[in-house]
């Protein structure tokens, strides 16, 4: 693990320079991004002490097929550490976001690493809110939300760091023996859409319908006076209906 006291980005730091493949899990942790990042071109902002920002690499067995539904993987992982610590009320939005009642508490972005004839790998990016400055100011549907409005007493941030990673450690082996067809009951479970009236656009086109979950490769499904059609992630944005 390294720790830094500022930088643009940590997935584009892993990124720009991979650390080598000695079958460690490398961390980088931020104490503040001046060029987070998010999907669909997005801003992440954040705040010295009020976020906590980081970065994992994360190697597959040579040969795997690209991973799938991984930011979902670590979306429930992140809940499982929260959850552990008392929150309630955390909801997952697909593909990457976590929710407290309706409020934005963290974001995930995941990258895979380009080339061939490499170890398929990833880096997973993780940014979750720990107390908002009050000029904050984050356009987001539905508001966002910090851990010291939810949980007031917060435990220091090695601590909480340490518990993501024990949480996303545990989800990405068993993601590894058995695919995201093992964790998917227990996204489905937070689902923050689930059974709701929902509309997917992007790439020139729009989805509505209902939300009836995600399949096993992480795919959102949503059923619609055509039948139920199934989303890749890709550059679409989820919303609720009205």
């Amino acid at each position: 693990m390294r720790c830094i006291a500022r930088c643009g980005s940590t997935n584009s730091e892993l990124l720009n320079a991979t650390p080598p493949d000695d079958d460690r899990v490398h961390v980088l942790v931020a104490d503040e991004q001046t060029g987070g990042r998010g999907r669909r071109g997005r801003q992440w902002l954040s705040w010295p002490e009020g976020s906590l920002t980081f970065s994992s690499l994360w190697r597959f067995a040579p040969g795997a097929p690209v991973p799938a539904g991984l930011s979902l993987v670590a979306g429930l992982a992140l809940a499982r550490a929260l959850e552990k610590l008392g929150l309630e009320g955390i909801q997952l939005k697909w593909p990457n976001d976590l929710l407290v009642h309706g409020c934005k508490l963290a974001g995930i972005l995941v990258e895979l690493l380009p080339g061939r004839g490499r170890t398929p790998a990833a880096i997973i990016g993780i940014g979750l809110n720990l107390r908002l400055p009050p000029e904050a100011d984050i356009p987001e549907q539905g508001g966002v939300t910090d851990l010291h409005t939810e949980i007031p007493a917060l435990p220091p941030r090695e601590q909480l760091l340490a518990a993501i990673l024990r949480e996303l450690h545990a989800a990405l082996d068993l993601y590894a023996m058995a695919g995201f067809g093992a964790l998917r009951g227990a996204w489905q479970q937070r689902n923050a859409f689930a059974d709701l009236p929902v509309r997917i656009f992007g790439e020139g086109s729009e989805i509505v319908g209902i939300c009836t979950g995600v399949d096993e490769d992480g795919a959102l499904l949503v059923r619609t006076d055509a039948g139920v059609v199934r989303v890749l992630s890709g550059e679409v944005s989820l919303r609720a209906a009205p």
